[in-house]
């Protein structure tokens, strides 16, 4: 008798299958990116629903709510901190700063490491330990080593993290260095070690965790399922969210495509995908009509999308013409305003975050998205993920932007205190 099997390997490009509990990076046939097929889960919409709960009865984890649509045959023995059940945030100023009636904020900074990583970090490295991996690797121009060091400490597995030398925040590093993971520093930029790590996941034997790996984008696509939870499964007119190797433009494809197919939405919002304009390989070729990719020496301050070679370029495409979505590039200098607005009303968020809210203002500007549309940005880091960026913003920066928060030397008596007070309360 044998046993249905629950979920496969899929190759993209070739239609190859592989069993789920295979290591291999890659299509062993062709080389294509490879991607998780669930069967279709047993239920209704309706039961489905009532299965995965609601945001007032929490699962401990986000994504293991989710664990029949995610990887139903390791939910018992998943490596969870827990993870996800990140908030949706309102906040007018915001609002009103990108000229939209409805925008809602799903902070994924709330996470255990500060970034959406996590909840793909949960899987991919539960997958790992399950098949007996002696080590797990990843390239990373930080919040990916942080989530991959925290992880893997937790499941006892060596871990290696390959980053660009002197162009990974500090708190990022900071991380990996905390939780163990051997830091590699190597010269040249995100793709380079894109590069090397899959060498040696090749040549080595390392379990590769970067999000060409199909159980990461299984954990990555819960930001989608979670928000539409929370939203009691409406579906808004548009999900932003801020795009450099576009393993979340991919993952939040699979999730709505799944969703839609499965009865628990009826209808797939529109995507926005939004790249800093340095590194802005998947607008160009968006503007060009998708014709091909053409990758470029990235340079933003935004280091968490600062990616010239996005590795799922093919399955960003998919996800984007799927939803009659759109992908467009933001400034630096929007990058920073947006940032600034998003911090003074209490959120925070790292740079990469802020192209969301940018992005939403300038698509207003353009008249695709309109002032009615019902919004959700996502916010992928929390705001100490780069605080060399803060120091920039608000100490460095000449002139000073008109929102630099200067800090103000006083004397040591009541005086210079009540002076600042009175100008606090002046506006000024």
């Amino acid at each position: 008798m044998t046993t249905e099997r629950k979920s496969w390997q899929r190759c993209d490009a070739c239609g190859a299958e592989f069993d789920e509990r295979d290591a291999s990076p890659r299509c062993r046939e062709c080389g294509g990116l490879l991607a998780i097929v669930h069967t279709p889960p047993v239920g209704t919409p309706t039961e489905l629903r009532a299965r995965f709960g609601t945001a007032d009865n929490r699962h401990s984890s986000g994504v293991w709510r989710f664990g029949e649509i995610v990887l139903p045959t390791a939910t018992a023995t998943a490596v969870t901190h827990p993870e996800g059940n990140t908030p949706l945030l309102s906040r007018p100023a915001i609002s009103a700063w990108a000229d939209i009636d409805s925008l809602l904020l799903k902070h994924e900074g709330h996470n255990p490491t500060g970034s959406f990583k996590d909840r793909g970090m949960t899987v991919g490295v539960t997958q790992a330990a399950r098949i007996g991996a002696r080590a797990v690797a990843c390239a990373s121009t930080g919040n990916t080593s942080a989530s991959l060091a925290s992880y893997a400490a937790q499941a006892g597995l060596p871990a290696l993290v390959f980053v660009p030398e002197g162009q990974i925040a500090i708190g990022k590093l900071t991380q990996s260095l905390a939780y163990g993971a051997r830091t590699l520093l190597v010269p040249g930029d995100f793709d380079a070690c894109l590069r090397l790590v899959e060498e040696a996941s090749d040549a080595l034997g390392i379990y590769l965790l970067n999000s060409i790996n199909p159980f990461r984008l299984e954990g990555q696509k819960t930001i989608v399922l979670e928000m539409l939870m929370q939203l009691d499964w409406t579906v808004p007119d548009w999900v932003v969210f801020p795009a450099g190797n576009l393993g979340n433009t991919s993952a939040f494809g699979k999730a709505l495509a799944e969703a839609h197919a499965w009865g628990l939405i009826s209808r797939l919002p529109r995507l926005a995908a939004i790249q800093a304009e340095g590194a802005s390989p998947f607008a160009r070729a968006f503007a060009r009509g998708f014709d091909h990719l053409e990758p470029m020496a990235a340079e933003t301050v935004a280091t968490a999308i600062k990616i010239g070679a996005p590795a799922s370029y093919e399955r960003g495409v998919r996800a984007i013409r799927a939803t009659d979505g759109v992908v467009c590039s933001v400034t630096d200098a929007e990058i920073l305003e947006a940032k600034a607005v998003i911090d003074r009303a209490g959120v925070g968020c790292e740079p990469a975050s802020a192209a969301t809210v940018a992005g939403v203002r300038k698509l207003r500007e353009q008249g695709v998205i309109r002032p009615g549309d019902q919004v959700v940005g996502v916010l992928t880091g929390h705001v100490l993920k780069d605080s060399g960026v803060l120091k920039l913003m608000h100490q460095e920066m000449e002139p000073p932007p008109a929102w630099a928060n200067r800090p103000i030397r006083i004397t040591p008596d009541i005086d210079a205190v009540r002076r600042v007070l009175d100008a606090s309360a002046d506006g000024k």
